[in-house]
C-alpha cells in the first residue's frame, strides 16, 4: 500500500503554521489542501473537542460567507486534534490565503453570541461547544502565525 503523503511529514519537527499539504487535480480542476496546524504535534496537548468543534462551526461559517466563498471546498478538524484542514479550489500557496486565515481568526476571536449550527436539528453533536477555549486556541495560533509565518513543512 502507498504511504499517505501527510504521514511522510516528520511531526516531531512540526510547529504551528499554514502549510500546503497537497494539491490534487482532476479534469483540469486543482484543489489545494492546507494544513492549518495549530499545536506542535506530540509536544503540546491536543485541542479539546468542544473547542475544535466550535472552531469548525465558526471557521466554516466565516469561510463560506467570505469574499472567497466560491473557492472554499471544505474546512474541518484533523482527527489528531492538532489543527484543521482547509481545501480550496485552485493551485494556491499559503501566502495566497494568509490574509483570509487571519480574517477568519479575527472573526472567531471577536465572535459573540450563539454558535452557528449549534442546534439539535443542525448538528449531530450540537451541545459540545466551547467558545472561550476556541478563542484561546485561535488567538494563540493567529499570533504565532503572524510572527513566524511558517508556510513550508520542516525537513
Amino acid at each position: 500500500m502507498d504511504r499517505i503523503a501527510s504521514f511522510s511529514v516528520n511531526h516531531l519537527n512540526l510547529f504551528p503554521g499554514l502549510y500546503v499539504s497537497r494539491r490534487d487535480e482532476k479534469n483540469g480542476v486543482v484543489v489545494t489542501t492546507f494544513d492549518m496546524r495549530m499545536t506542535a504535534p506530540n509536544r503540546e496537548p491536543v485541542m479539546d473537542m468542544p473547542a475544535i468543534h466550535t472552531i469548525e462551526h465558526l471557521g466554516a461559517t466565516f469561510l463560506r460567507n467570505s469574499s472567497r466563498k466560491d473557492e472554499v471546498v471544505y474546512f474541518g478538524p484533523m482527527g489528531c486534534r492538532t489543527g484543521c484542514y482547509i481545501l480550496m479550489f485552485g493551485e494556491l500557496t499559503s501566502e495566497d490565503i494568509y490574509d483570509l486565515i487571519i480574517e477568519m481568526c479575527d472573526f472567531i476571536i471577536g465572535f459573540e453570541g450563539e454558535i452557528p449550527g449549534a442546534k439539535p436539528e443542525e448538528c449531530g453533536n450540537y451541545s459540545e461547544q466551547n467558545l472561550n477555549i476556541a478563542k484561546f486556541y485561535i488567538k494563540r495560533y493567529r499570533d504565532d502565525l503572524a510572527n513566524n509565518k511558517r508556510f513550508v513543512y520542516p525537513e
